[in-house]
C-alpha cells in the first residue's frame, strides 16, 4: 500500500503556531493517550475513539479519520510560513506515539517534500515505536514530568521508567534533536528539589543542551465539564512568574542547560 494513504484519527490542526519548535509551525493533533495527567489541556485527546464534547452549548464531534495524503496537502498549505520563518510540522495529541504508523508516514511525507519535522511527545510507548519515526523526525519535543515513579503514577496514572528509559535511548541513538519540556504543576513537581532533580537527570543525557519549563495553566478547564469529566485540578493556582525565575535559576545551580521560561 502507498504510505500515504496511512490512516489515522486527529482531533484538530492548529495553525501559525510558535511554541511548538522552531519558526511558525503547523501543529496536527493526534487522538490517543495512555496517560491521563490531572492537568491535561486536550482532555478529548486521551480516548482514541471519536467523542461528542459540548462547545458553548453546542455538541461538537472530536476526531476524524484522515489519510496521510489528505493531512500533508492540508500542512504544504502553509509552506511559503515555513520557508520564511524556518518553521514545518509538528505532531502533537493526545501521544502520537499511540498511532505509529501514521505518525511515521506523515512525517516521511513531510520530509520529503523539505518540511522540517517536530513531534511532543511523552515516550511513554516501546521504544521500537520511537525508532520508526527517528529516520523523519529533526526535533523530539519530550515532556519529563517527575523523577519519582510513584508521585508519576499517582498523578498520571503511569509509573515514568519507561519513558526515563527511552529519553536516554533517544539521546545515545543521536538522531535528532533532542529537548526535554517540564510541565510544572504546583502540587506535582514545582518544587525547586523537584525540578532541579529533572534538570539532573536532563543534563544527564548526551547531546541534550536545553530544557524549557512550561507553567500550568487552566485553559482546558472548560472540555472537562463539556466531556462530562472532573477537572482534578481544581483550586490550583497557576505559578507565579517569580516562582518560575525562581525555577530557572535553579536549574543553571545545578547545571549548564540552556534553560526557557516556555516554548
Amino acid at each position: 500500500m502507498d504510505y500515504l494513504e496511512t490512516k489515522g484519527r486527529v482531533f484538530d490542526i492548529q495553525r501559525y503556531s510558535i511554541h511548538d519548535g522552531p519558526g511558525i509551525r503547523t501543529i496536527v493533533f493526534l487522538k490517543g493517550c495512555v496517560l491521563h495527567c490531572r492537568w491535561c489541556c486536550n482532555p478529548e485527546s486521551q480516548e482514541y475513539a471519536i467523542q461528542t464534547m459540548k462547545v458553548q452549548g453546542e455538541d461538537k464531534v472530536i476526531g476524524r479519520d484522515v489519510t496521510v495524503r489528505e493531512m500533508i496537502e492540508e500542512v504544504e498549505k502553509d509552506r511559503p510560513y515555513y520557508y520564511r520563518s524556518g518553521g514545518g510540522l509538528t505532531l502533537s495529541g493526545g501521544e502520537c506515539l499511540c498511532q505509529p504508523e501514521f505518525a511515521r508516514d506523515l512525517l516521511r511525507a513531510a520530509k520529503e517534500r523539505g518540511i522540517n519535522t517536530s513531534i511532543e511527545s511523552m515516550a511513554c510507548a516501546p521504544f521500537e515505536r520511537i525508532e520508526m519515526l527517528l529516520p523523519y523526525l529533526d526535533l523530539y519535543l519530550m515532556d519529563i514530568k517527575h523523577t519519582n515513579p510513584a508521585k508519576h503514577q499517582e498523578f498520571t496514572g503511569r509509573s515514568n521508567e519507561l519513558m526515563l528509559e527511552n529519553a536516554r535511548k533517544t539521546a545515545l541513538a543521536g538522531r535528532t534533536k533532542l529537548v526535554i519540556r517540564v510541565p510544572v504543576i504546583p502540587t506535582f513537581n514545582d518544587t525547586v528539589e523537584e525540578i532541579q532533580g529533572i534538570a539532573r537527570f536532563a543534563a544527564s543525557l548526551p547531546g541534550v543542551d536545553k530544557i524549557h519549563l512550561l507553567p500550568y495553566h487552566r485553559l482546558g478547564q472548560d472540555k472537562y465539564e463539556g466531556l462530562g469529566r472532573e477537572y482534578m485540578m481544581e483550586g490550583i493556582i497557576p505559578p507565579s512568574m517569580e516562582h518560575m525565575d525562581t525555577l530557572k535559576k535553579a536549574v543553571h545551580g545545578v547545571c549548564s542547560l540552556d534553560c526557557q521560561i516556555g516554548g
